[in-house]
Parts: C-alpha cells; sequence; structure tokens
C-alpha cells in the first residue's frame, strides 16, 4: 500500500521543459541490490537460525512466518533503513516481497511496524542466547569455508551507545561522559567476521563480562578445531589481571593496552628521550621507538613482559604500553598490536553503516534481540563485500557497498513464468554486479 497520494511537485530546469514529480510510478524498488543480499542468505542461513530460535508467541493462525519477519527486519537495516516505521510503506515494495517469499504483484503484502514492535518485546534471555549461539555458529561454518584455519585471533573491544529516553540499563559512564548502553564485540582479527555481540549495562568497566563471554567463544572455537592457535588483542579496557591469568592457563597469547602511569612513565622514560634526541636532528619531524621491559603491578600475582612505544611529535612526546606474553621483537610486537585497528573499522561499519546504535526499546532483552539483528545485518552486507574480494575489488565500507550495489532504482515485473527486474541504465555499480556475478556463478 502506498503512502497518501501527495500532489506534483513542478521544478524548473535549465533545459527546455520544466519538470513535475509525483509518487506514482508503481512497481518501483529503490533497492535493485536486494537479490544479492539473498544470496548472502542463502549461503548463511541466519535468518533462518535466528527465526528457530524465537518461541512464537503468536496464537492461531498467522500471516507472517518467523522467518519472514526477520529477513523482513534485516534486509531493510542492511539496505539502510534502520526504523521499524520504515516498514510501514517498504512492505509493499515489490522486490522486498520478492526476497522475502512474497510474489510482487499477487504476494500478499509484508509486516508493518506494529508487527515488529511485538516481536523485539516477545523476544526474552534465553532466546537472545540462542541467536548469540546462530551467530557464533554462521562464524565457524564461514571461516571454515576455505580451509580448517590453524590460527585466529580474536579482537575484543567495547563500544558506546548513546541513549535518550530511559531504556533498561542506561547509565552514566564517566569515561565516555554521556548517558549510554556498552556493547561488547568480538571480531576475528584477520578476516573481520563478527562473532559476537553483547549487550551491557551502561555504567559498566569495559572489562566487564569480557572473561565469561571469552570462555564460551573460545570453548566453541576449540570444540570445532581443536588444534587451532587463538590469541587475543584488546585495548587498555582489558587490562586487569583476572583476563591475564585466565589467558596464561588457556595458553592463549595476548597482547592487552596499559593505562600509562607513573612506574611506567619512569620506565619508558630513557626511550623517550632517546626519540627526542634523535627527533633534535635537522629535518626529522618525528621519531618513534620502540623498546621493552619487565613490570609488575602492585595487583599482579608476577612480573610480566610490556613493550612500550615512545614518538617525539611537533606536539610532545606520545607514550604507549601493552602488556603481552607473546616473544615477538618489541617492534614486531607493537605493529600486530596496532593492527587491530583494521578491527575498529569493521567497529565502524556495525554501528554506522549497519546503525547498531540504534537500541531505543526500553527493555533490556529487547535491545539486545535488535543489537543481534544488526549483526545480522553486517554479515549480509559483509557476505558480498568478500565475493568481491575474491575477483581483487579493494575492501570497501559497508556504506560504500550499499550505496553501489543496493541502492539501484529499478522497475520489478510478475509474468506468469518468471518475474523480470530491470535496473537503471546509468548506474555506476554495474561493474561490481559483473564481478559478484561471476564471484557466485550466475548466468542466464
Amino acid at each position: 500500500m502506498s503512502q497518501s497520494p501527495i500532489p506534483v511537485v513542478r521544478f524548473p530546469m535549465p533545459a527546455a521543459l520544466p519538470l513535475e514529480v509525483s509518487f506514482d510510478g508503481g512497481r518501483l524498488t529503490s533497492d535493485g541490490g536486494l537479490p544479492w543480499l539473498e544470496q548472502a542468505e542463502q549461503t548463511l542461513g541466519l535468518c533462518a537460525a535466528f527465526a528457530a530460535g524465537i518461541p512464537d508467541w503468536r496464537r492461531g493462525p498467522v500471516r507472517h512466518r518467523l522467518e519472514t519477519l526477520i529477513r523482513q527486519r534485516v534486509f531493510q537495516i542492511a539496505c539502510g533503513y534502520e526504523d521499524q516505521d520504515d516498514a510501514d510503506t517498504l512492505r509493499s515494495d515489490p522486490l522486498l516481497k520478492l526476497v522475502c517469499g512474497q510474489l510482487p504483484e499477487s504476494g500478499h503484502e509484508l509486516a508493518s511496524q506494529p508487527t515488529f514492535s511485538r516481536l523485539e518485546n516477545a523476544v526474552d534471555r534465553k532466546s537472545c542466547y540462542r541467536l548469540a549461539v546462530a551467530l557464533g555458529e554462521v562464524y565457524l561454518r564461514e571461516r571454515e569455508r576455505d580451509g580448517i584455519p590453524s590460527h585466529i585471533v580474536l579482537d575484543v573491544d567495547g563500544t558506546d551507545d548513546p541513549t535518550h529516553g530511559q531504556p533498561e540499563g542506561r547509565a552514566y559512564h564517566g569515561y565516555y561522559r554521556q548517558h549510554m548502553l556498552h556493547p561488547l564485540l568480538i571480531f576475528d582479527g584477520e578476516t573481520h567476521q563478527l562473532i559476537t555481540v553483547v549487550l551491557r549495562p551502561g555504567y559498566c568497566h569495559g572489562s566487564y563480562g569480557v572473561k565469561a563471554i571469552l570462555k564460551r567463544v573460545v570453548q566453541a572455537i576449540r570444540a570445532c578445531w581443536p588444534k587451532v592457535r587463538i590469541e587475543l588483542r584488546m585495548d587498555s579496557a582489558g587490562a586487569i589481571p583476572d583476563i591475564y591469568a585466565w589467558c596464561e592457563a588457556e595458553g592463549i597469547p595476548y597482547a592487552i593496552g596499559l593505562i600509562t602511569n607513573p612506574r611506567l612513565t619512569t620506565l619508558a622514560a630513557p626511550l623517550v628521550a632517546e626519540a627526542q634526541r634523535q627527533r633534535a636532528a635537522p629535518g626529522t619531524e618525528k621519531v618513534r621507538l620502540v623498546g621493552e621491559t619487565v613490570y609488575q603491578a602492585d595487583s599482579w600475582d608476577h612480573s610480566r613482559r610490556v613493550v612500550s612505544k615512545a614518538e617525539a611529535l611537533p606536539k610532545g612526546p606520545n607514550t604507549r604500553c601493552v602488556v603481552t606474553t607473546r616473544s615477538d621483537p618489541p617492534e614486531d610486537l607493537y605493529a600486530w598490536y596496532v593492527a587491530r585497528g583494521d578491527s575498529e573499522n569493521a567497529i565502524k561499519d556495525l554501528t554506522v553503516a549497519c546503525f547498531a546504535d540504534r537500541l531505543s526499546d526500553h527493555r533490556f532483552c529487547a535491545n539486545q534481540f535488535r543489537l543481534l539483528l544488526h549483526a545480522a545485518a553486517y554479515w549480509l552486507l559483509d557476505t558480498p563485500r568478500r565475493w568481491l574480494s575474491t575477483r581483487r575489488v579493494p575492501r570497501l565500507q559497508l556504506d560504500t557497498l550499499r550505496l553501489r550495489v543496493l541502492k539501484i532504482g529499478g522497475r520489478v515485473y510478475q509474468w506468469r513464468d518468471r518475474v523480470r527486474l530491470r535496473l537503471a541504465s546509468s548506474h555506476p555499480g554495474q561493474p561490481l554486479w559483473d564481478h559478484l556475478v561471476a564471484s557466485c556463478h550466475l548466468r542466464e
């Protein structure tokens, strides 16, 4: 069903004739790339797995299957429609109907916003756990697609989700200086695949729940691949003895950032002085040196290796420290640690391109469910990106991928024996479509 009719809008143009505009084009879609999301879902089975983990709260005959609801919501997020309200109009989009299992013309319309609101509020804590397990199983299956891995890097990080209103778990966080929720994210540091997402209250420290979640993740990985070598990277939020001790007991090498304190500053002082001395040479803009020392904080039961980076910059010295059990040379260890910045780009893809910071439900479990839906959208977008990488296409940000592959206007025709989608002839994303077709071996 279309929105209420609006008058024709008339625009003066530099050409010979004016332009008249109205929303009466018929069976058009502005998301012509939706078939690629459907191809990704066929590969992943993520929406189907999510639907299997949610108990149906409805009684009697229902119009929309749970899997159809999950598909519609996740596909909408992936296409850039993060708000539930968008479903009131998109439910009649012919291509969205098709990828959700309904024919464009003769199929019934999809779900509206109130149905999604009821869905989110019907999900409980156990359901969220089952969905998180399903997300992890998709990671394990996809990570093994090119062979059993011998080495995995877990990049663990938290992110801030500023809140509006009074959702459960909302609290003021002193570090971020805002009222927020505090999601925990774990990515594969080598492939940037999303492993799990866990919602935490806004007041919690960055290390809150990390060991418990890592136990489950590591157990699942080792159950699948007993011989795999697992390593951990995390910023200073994970700099607590409990995490160090657990990693050491589990044989997991780690590199975790340390907050600089007076003792660490004193230990790094000779390195800083040498960096400043070298920068004093004519024509030297900045100098970076990396060294190591043995350090034991008062709360540690034994000393540990600490790698220090000292930079002499025009604005002054800059010192960073990392505690580690790895034996690499200091320069190599620090370079390996800062490579976690690639996972921070993946966090940006999740929170910005996939709108994972739009957690506006009141119930905590409903917001955890939302976070998992946005994680599913990340997977649906990341999968075509991986297909493009096999064709040596440079890695795209997910919002760029959406703009160039998905956001293509087209007209949908339903005939007796097939459905036809005619896309805009002048869209610059056609070369990427050609790469995707070749990667997935799709031809008429």
